[in-house]
C-alpha cells in the first residue's frame, strides 16, 4: 500500500468519525417537549373556588398569569365566565368589589377599553395558589 492510500484511508476514517459524532449527538439530544396551555375551566376546576367571589378571583389570575393580561375589566371576566362554561354571575363589579375589600385585587390606574380595571394583589396571588387557606 503506497502512502497516498494510507492518507485516503485516514482521511475517509477521520470523515466517517465526524459523521458518526454528530448522529450520536443527535441521541443525546432530549427532544423538546410540548407544554400544552391549560384552559380556563381546567384552571377552575383545579383550584376548586366555592362560589362567585372566590371564582373571580381565579379567573383574574387565570387572565393575568395565562394570558398575560396586566390588567382585567368585567367584560374580561364575563367573557372568561363564557368561555368557562360557568354562569356569569348578575353584577360581577360587586365580585370585584369583594375582593378588593380582602386585599385580593385592586383598582389599576388606568382604565382598559374605557372600563374600569383591575389586577390582583400579591395576596391575592397567594390566596389562589394556597387553595384559598384550605392547605
Amino acid at each position: 500500500m503506497s502512502d497516498t492510500e494510507i492518507v485516503e484511508i485516514k482521511k475517509k476514517l477521520e470523515e466517517h468519525e465526524k459523521r458518526i459524532l454528530q448522529l450520536e449527538s443527535l441521541f443525546n439530544d432530549k427532544p423538546e417537549t410540548v407544554k400544552k396551555k391549560i384552559s380556563v375551566k381546567e384552571f377552575i376546576i383545579s383550584k376548586r373556588p366555592k362560589g362567585d367571589i372566590q371564582k373571580t378571583l381565579v379567573i383574574g389570575y387565570y387572565l393575568e398569569k395565562y394570558e398575560g393580561f396586566s390588567s382585567f375589566n368585567a367584560k374580561d371576566l364575563e367573557s372568561c365566565f363564557g368561555t368557562a362554561k360557568e354562569s356569569i354571575p348578575g353584577n360581577i363589579n360587586y365580585k370585584v368589589i369583594k375582593n378588593i375589600e380582602k386585599g385580593y385585587m385592586a383598582e389599576a390606574k388606568e382604565k382598559k377599553d374605557n372600563l374600569k380595571a383591575w389586577y390582583l394583589t400579591n395576596s391575592g396571588e397567594g390566596h389562589v395558589e394556597d387553595g384559598f387557606g384550605s392547605k
